[in-house]
């Protein structure tokens, strides 16, 4: 074997985190005991398992506790599930990425990145849908969370200024945000924040409520902050209000370029659908796709 190729497949061996066993990193996290490691290599070395595997058997640890520390060897980070320092359940993608009711989300990822994000170069995505409750934020947050997981430098904005979420989502400050960015009460390094040091995931909340959403979105600033963005960003996935409660949604959409079309099984009209599609295909966005939501 050449110097080359033995010097590319050592790579992944000179990274620290991916030599350290399963059993130290959850020891180091308190998720298992210092004397209780000896006993689960034993059991796993009688009957073939791996440590993990014979660490659940055991009972020593849970398989929550197993898929923490494979996210950690992989520099693959799942962040705290609720309480005081934890995304909401609902960013599934975040706390549990391991988690194989994930695959459509990853599938569509693959999707983007292979038929838009490698062939475009404002990589700029704006969710969106009829109504409200369709799941336009669970899509957004978790999608975003996923190209992040990818190694994509990934911006998320909430530019719902009627109806915020992605800042319960994230457990974030809501009190700055968008808002105060559009109305130059902050700078974007000020109200952009990065969720995990170990993750290229960054979150700009929608901030406090004004009185004039649209307006605000309709300023030249609004533009010139999402050009900035696409700078310095690999992708920007921007959640944005229902299309039927304004045209907040139209104006987003047309700011970003690009959008994807969520709706959801048994709750979604057709013909609300397409004077969504409509109205955004007329406004010159390009409409990647739609994804139909299943819960």
């Amino acid at each position: 074997m050449n110097t080359e190729a033995t010097q590319i497949l050592d790579i992944s061996s000179q990274d620290p985190e991916a030599r350290r066993a399963i059993g130290t990193i959850l020891v180091e996290e308190g998720r298992l005991e210092a004397q209780d490691v000896g006993r689960v290599q034993r059991f796993a070395q009688e009957k073939g398992l791996r440590f993990g595997d014979a660490a659940v058997q055991l009972r020593l640890a849970s398989q929550d506790d197993v898929e923490f520390a494979l996210a950690r060897q992989f520099d693959y980070p799942a962040l705290a599930r609720g309480g005081a320092d934890g995304v909401d359940d609902a960013v599934v993608a975040a706390h549990s990425p391991q988690s194989a009711a994930l695959e459509p989300l990853r599938a569509l990822r693959s999707e983007l990145t292979l038929r838009w994000l490698n062939a475009t170069t404002r990589r700029m995505l704006a969710i969106a849908s009829p109504e409200r409750g369709e799941g336009r934020s669970w899509l957004a947050a978790n999608l975003a969370t996923s190209f992040a997981q990818a190694g994509q430098r990934t911006l998320l904005i909430d530019t719902d200024m009627r109806h915020p979420s992605q800042h319960r989502l994230f457990n974030l400050d809501n009190s700055y945000g968008l808002s105060s960015l559009l109305t130059g009460r902050t700078s974007g390094k000020d109200v952009v924040r990065r969720i995990h040091p170990q993750l290229k995931l960054f979150v700009l909340t929608a901030g406090f409520q004004p009185p004039n959403p649209q307006e605000l979105l309709l300023r030249p600033i609004f533009e010139t902050v999402l050009d900035r963005f696409a700078q310095v960003f690999s992708i920007v996935v921007l959640d944005t209000p229902s299309a039927s409660d304004s045209a907040d949604s139209q104006i987003v959409a047309a700011r970003a370029g690009a959008a994807l079309l969520l709706s959801r099984r048994n709750r979604t009209r057709v013909a609300n659908l397409a004077a969504t599609m409509r109205s955004l295909v007329e406004t010159g966005v390009q409409v990647l796709g739609s994804v139909v939501n299943e819960y």
